[in-house]
């Protein structure tokens, strides 16, 4: 089983206008909705590559119901571990501008977590560590929730020898770096916030320093960057794409843990990782992956590796 972590778990909208021009009034020709936060969008693409899935985090009032009952509706979809709490999941709304393809997304902050539901959800996920192969720390963290808290996920996720990954941005990404997970998982931005430097291999090399065994960054239509124990590695999709890129470093995480559970290389993990989120900008739902895309990409993917990480 595959745990994955959402604190701040949402409802994600999204809403398609022929053109999206402020200061004015939109006609939305298409609305979605399904259940999100990066924990659940990683699970999502896990359960859609075979894995047995576990969901835990946050989620409350009527806007977490909706959520947990598309959670469940989802065909072969991850388990629902949830912690309750007494105040409302937030949503998220992506405003898609078809004439553009680009995507304006509004995200609200999330329900404030008391003391016990934070109690209550350590509780939740010390009783899942020992049957997890892996957990993903992905997201924001919701308001009440201590900026070290990723810091003692991962030291007890390393306590029961269980690897862990972290995706998340700001001080708790500084904090969790620090506990040293196996592997961290920025854009180019969350790494020249971290680290001051925008040079990526500069950055990713810094970042590493700070305590992370591996650090794979995302650049984007440029694909990966790692550096890891076993030397520098670039990964790249053979040709530039266009879409909606709502989603892409979620699959990303899901490729990357998916292929960690499973003992392969780091050659096939960037190379997972960089087909499903090229697969994902291609796909014609927003946070989706288009399989037949994936499995046409996987084989194409370059992956180069340098000789040192020092």
């Amino acid at each position: 089983m595959i745990l994955t972590v959402t604190l701040n778990t949402a409802l994600d909208l999204t809403y398609a206008v022929p053109a999206l021009v402020p200061h004015s009034s939109h006609r939305v020709t298409e609305v979605t909705e399904r259940p999100g936060g990066k924990g659940v969008n990683v699970a999502r693409v896990l359960s859609a590559l075979g894995h047995d899935t576990v969901v835990t985090g946050f989620a409350g009032g009527a806007t977490g119901a909706v959520l947990r009952r598309l959670l469940g509706a989802l065909p072969h979809g991850p388990a629902d571990a949830l912690v309750t709490v007494g105040g409302n999941t937030r949503r998220t709304l992506a405003v898609a501008d078809r004439s553009t393809g680009d995507t304006t997304q509004l995200n609200e902050p999330g329900p404030h977590i008391g003391a016990d539901e934070w109690a209550a959800f350590l509780r939740t996920y010390g009783e899942l560590l020992p049957g997890a192969e892996a957990v993903a720390l992905c997201g924001s963290l919701p308001p009440g929730i201590h900026v070290g808290a990723y810091a003692e996920l991962v030291r007890l996720a390393r306590s029961a020898g269980v690897p862990v990954l972290l995706d998340t941005d700001g001080e708790p990404l500084r904090r969790g770096i620090a506990a040293r997970p196996d592997l961290v998982k920025p854009n180019a931005d969350e790494l020249a916030r971290l680290t001051g430097a925008r040079e990526p291999l500069r950055a990713t090399r810094d970042a590493r320093r700070r305590g992370a065994h591996s650090v794979v960054a995302s650049l984007g239509a440029e694909g990966l960057l790692a550096v890891t124990p076993d030397g520098i590695w670039r990964a790249a999709p053979p040709s530039a794409v266009r879409g909606n890129p709502t989603g892409a470093g979620d699959s990303a995480v899901a490729g990357l843990l998916s292929a960690l559970a499973e003992g392969l290389g780091w050659q096939d993990r960037l190379a997972r990782a960089v087909a499903l989120s090229t697969a994902t900008v291609l796909a014609p739902a927003a946070g989706e992956f288009d399989r037949a895309a994936y499995e046409e990409l996987l084989p194409r993917v370059t992956v180069e590796q340098h000789a040192s990480a020092a």
